[in-house]
C-alpha cells in the first residue's frame, strides 16, 4: 500500500503540493530517486529496479504523476506490463491535462494491473481510475486536498480520514509550513483501523493503516515531497527521504544539482 496527499489551488504560494510515501516489500531492490530522462522535459523520480518502472515522477516543468496499486488477490499477473510504465508516459508530457491526452489515447488499461493515478501542475490535478475495462477514466478535481491510498479515491477510510485529520487547513498556511508537517504526518505510526479480531489477517491490515507502515516483510521504504511554485519559470522543489521517514529526514534536491552531480560522475 502507498499514500499521496495532493493539495491543488489551496495554497497561495503553491498551486501544487505533492506528498508520497511508497511501501514495499523490503526485498523488491529500488533506487529512492535517480534520473528517469535527462531529455526535455528532464525528469526525477523513484526508479523499480525489477521492473524498470516508477511510482512517482516529477519533470522540471512541474507535472508530477503518482500511483497506488488496487490490491488483489494472489499476486499481480506476471504477463501484463509494468504499472510503473505509467508515471513515467504522464511526466514526459509538457502538462498534466496533455499527459491525461496521451494515457488516454496510447495505454489500454487491461494491460496493467490495476491502479489508481494522480498527475497534475500547477494548473490542473486529474484522478484516473485504471481498475475497469472500460479505458481510462479520468476526473478533474477541483481545487482541495486529495488524499490517495489503495482504495478509490474518496472511499470511506480511517487512514484518509487520520492524514486529514494531522493536515488541518492548510488554506491558512504558507507552503513551507505544510512542508514542514508532512515529515511528520508520513512518518506517524499511529493505527487507526484496529484489528477486529486476533487473526494474522486483520493485524496485518491494522499495521498498513498507519501513514508510516512496519510489517516483517513489507513497509515504508521511502518518501518524496513536491512543491510546484507558482512562476512557471520556477522548477519545482523536491525533498526525499533516503528510508522510512520516521527515521530518515527529507533532503531537498534540484533539477541543476542532481543532473550536475551525475554528470559529474
Amino acid at each position: 500500500m502507498c499514500l499521496l496527499i495532493a493539495i491543488s489551488g489551496v495554497v497561495a504560494d503553491a498551486p501544487l503540493l505533492i506528498a508520497a510515501n511508497r511501501d514495499e516489500f523490503y526485498d523488491r531492490g529500488a533506487v529512492n530517486l535517480t534520473v528517469l530522462q535527462d531529455t526535455e522535459p528532464r525528469m526525477l523520480g523513484g526508479r523499480d529496479l525489477v521492473a524498470g518502472g516508477t511510482w512517482l515522477a516529477v519533470n522540471e516543468r512541474g507535472v508530477v504523476a503518482a500511483l497506488t496499486n488496487k490490491p488483489t488477490e494472489g499476486q499481480r499477473d506476471p504477463a501484463k506490463r509494468s504499472r510503473g510504465e505509467i508515471p513515467l508516459l504522464l511526466a514526459a508530457q509538457p502538462s498534466a491535462s496533455a499527459a491525461v491526452d496521451a494515457l488516454e489515447s496510447a495505454f489500454a488499461p487491461d494491460a496493467f494491473n490495476p491502479c489508481w493515478v494522480l498527475v497534475g501542475d500547477r494548473r490542473a490535478l486529474y484522478y484516473l481510475d485504471m481498475t475497469g475495462p472500460e479505458g481510462v477514466k479520468s476526473e478533474l478535481l477541483p481545487p482541495g486536498v486529495h488524499i490517495l491510498e489503495n482504495k478509490p479515491l474518496g472511499s470511506p477510510s480511517k487512514k484518509v480520514d487520520h492524514v486529514r485529520e494531522l493536515l488541518g487547513d492548510c488554506e491558512k498556511r504558507s507552503a513551507d509550513e505544510v512542508i514542514a508537517d508532512f515529515g511528520g504526518i508520513l512518518g506517524d505510526h499511529l493505527m487507526p483501523l484496529l484489528p477486529i479480531d486476533g487473526s494474522e489477517t486483520a493485524e496485518r491490515q491494522s499495521r498498513i493503516s498507519a501513514c508510516c507502515v512496519h510489517t516483517e516483510l513489507y513497509g515504508t521504504r521511502s518518501a518524496m515531497v513536491v512543491c510546484d511554485p507558482p512562476s512557471a519559470s520556477d522548477e519545482p522543489r523536491v525533498w526525499v527521504a533516503d528510508g522510512p521517514p520516521c527515521t530518515h529526514p527529507f533532503s531537498p534536491v534540484t533539477f541543476d544539482q542532481f543532473f550536475d552531480s551525475r554528470a559529474g560522475g
